[in-house]
This record gives C-alpha cells, sequence and structure tokens, in this order.
C-alpha cells in the first residue's frame, strides 16, 4: 500500500500529533488553536478527513497516527525527485548543494549514510 498524499496544513497538525500521541481529541483542539490558530471545528474535520483516508485512528475520542512521520516525509520526497528531477538522486543532492554549503559534519555524516548503504544497512 502507497503511502497517502497529506496537504501542507494537515502535516502541520499530524507534526503535533506525532509529538503527544495518542492524544485526546479536546487536547489536539486546545493544542490546534494555540499553535496552529485554528478554530475547533477546522480541529475535527482534519481528524475526520485523515481518519477517513488512513492516516490516524480515532477511536473514543483518543487520537493515534496509522503513518508515521518518517513514512510521510519519505513519501513526500519520493515525490518531489520523481517530478523535479525526473528521479535521480544525483541531480537532486547536485541542486541542494548549489543554494547551501554542507559543513563537514554534515559530510561526514552523508558519507557515513553512503557507507552503510554499501554495506547492505539501506535497504
Amino acid at each position: 500500500m502507497s503511502t497517502p498524499k497529506i496537504f501542507e496544513s494537515e502535516y502541520r497538525f499530524c507534526l503535533i500529533l506525532w509529538e503527544k500521541e495518542p492524544c485526546k481529541s479536546g487536547e489536539l483542539v486546545a493544542l490546534c488553536r494555540e499553535r496552529l490558530k485554528w478554530k475547533p471545528t477546522t480541529t475535527y474535520t482534519v481528524i475526520k478527513r485523515l481518519s477517513e483516508r488512513g492516516i490516524l485512528k480515532n477511536e473514543n475520542s483518543i487520537v493515534s497516527s496509522l503513518v508515521s512521520k518518517d513514512e510521510i516525509q519519505r513519501a513526500e520526497l519520493d515525490e518531489m525527485v520523481e517530478k523535479t528531477f525526473e528521479g535521480s538522486i544525483p541531480a537532486f543532492f547536485a541542486a541542494f548543494t548549489k543554494q547551501r554549503r554542507l559543513s563537514e559534519k554534515e559530510l561526514d555524516e552523508i558519507q557515513a549514510m553512503i557507507d552503510r548503504y554499501r554495506g547492505g544497512e539501506g535497504e
């Protein structure tokens, strides 16, 4: 099964949920009012919509995710690389590094990831 697509406002809601889950829907309403400036009806609508799409579950007013932050981020990145860079990771990396200078620490972390992947750990 592919990871469901979520929109920017839904992602911001999910960030709050992932931080607090499992969480009572009333607590989510208060957090969304505070952090996102949403009305209670907006929060309940988003909970219902994400529940219908299989991204979260709401049982007895306790909300928890069915899709992890990593899964959503991976799906969004895959879509962006496919759409913008024709699926080429080297083209993505080249574009990314043209805009930003990487520190020695970041380069070391990337090299360690490549080494782990070559060693079979990244599959």
